[in-house]
């Protein structure tokens, strides 16, 4: 494979209950590994129907605010017709269209540009499933 274009899957546990986990280390580790002082593009993919990429500051409660937010938008409650797992799963699947399963974010040289408080985050509110898998792609 050409080093212009270079990916890798992280394997990460989010427990069994929601959560917005941190994956920022894991990007800038991925990006010293591969993007050599070059500029391009890293994309961020979470290969679930039930999770989503975000952008957003965390350890400030920004992101225990994300997750009451998704609670008052997609209650965990008996309302969806996808039903089957835990009791209101079927919200779990409609996340996705709020907090998209991707992230496209400019790297240039071979540092993630993220503004001072952002933070690149997975979004899990599925507790039936604890074991993800993000894949990160560079283009150089």
């Amino acid at each position: 494979m050409s080093d212009a274009f270079t990916t890798r899957v992280l394997n990460v546990t989010s427990g069994s209950t929601e959560r917005v986990v941190d994956l920022t280390h894991d990007c800038e580790t991925f990006l010293r590994e591969t993007a050599a002082d070059r500029d391009g593009l890293l994309n961020v993919f979470v290969p679930h129907a039930t999770a989503g990429i975000a952008i957003i500051e965390t350890g400030a409660g920004s992101d225990n605010d994300l997750l009451a937010a998704l609670h008052t938008l997609l209650p965990a409650d008996d309302r969806w017709q996808h039903r089957h797992g835990s009791p209101g799963h079927g919200r779990d699947h409609v996340l996705p269209a709020l907090v998209p399963p991707h992230a496209t974010l400019p790297v240039v040289g071979g540092r993630l540009e993220l503004g001072t408080w952002q933070s690149v985050c997975l979004v899990d509110t599925n507790r039936d499933n604890a074991n993800r898998k993000v894949r990160l792609s560079f283009l150089g």
